[in-house]
């Protein structure tokens, strides 16, 4: 294990993107996972090329430094997971709100694709750590990746937050 991936797995807030196929979403989760103190990992195959121009425009000047550590698959990010901490699969199937989790001090987020999520074996092998981004309108399938990962990130340094100093 390289120096670089050793640094990123201690890491105690984990955003996992799992075979993004939308550039412009994997750079503007990467900003954002900078902005909160976050490590993005991306779990191949991707729909798009990180040398491409359209991410390190998403990512504007800050991309280098998000610097994300890609996985080749699934299985090898999921052997190492427990390392990473505690994790929470978002997808619009669950029925938990991820407003009802108390974010652990290690923890992970993983979400799956832009056109149809997470795939059916990890939201079945892992179907008790799901939660979902509640959404008023029952017509809408889901919600833009980016954006849900910056409303689950910032969630959970709300709560990191409101522990640090209860009177809050």
């Amino acid at each position: 294990m390289s120096d670089r991936h050793a640094g990123a797995l201690e890491a105690d807030l984990h955003v996992v993107l799992v075979e993004p196929e939308i550039h412009g979403n994997t750079g503007s989760s990467g900003r954002t996972c900078l902005a909160a103190g976050a490590q993005l990992h991306l779990v191949a195959p991707l729909g798009f090329s990180l040398d491409d121009a359209h991410v390190k425009r998403a990512g504007l000047d800050y991309w280098p430094r998000v610097a994300p550590l890609v996985w080749p698959d699934w299985q090898s990010l999921e052997r190492r997971l427990p390392e990473l901490g505690e994790p929470f699969f978002f997808s619009a199937e669950a029925t938990r709100d991820y407003w009802d989790v108390a974010f652990p001090s290690r923890t992970v987020l993983l979400f799956g694709r832009e056109s149809d999520g997470l795939p059916a074996e990890i939201r079945r092998c892992h179907a008790d750590r799901m939660l979902r981004l509640p959404m008023v309108d029952p017509r809408l399938r889901s919600l833009n990746l980016a954006n849900s990962v910056a409303v689950a990130l910032y969630e959970v340094l709300r709560q990191r937050r409101c522990a640090a100093d209860p009177s809050r």
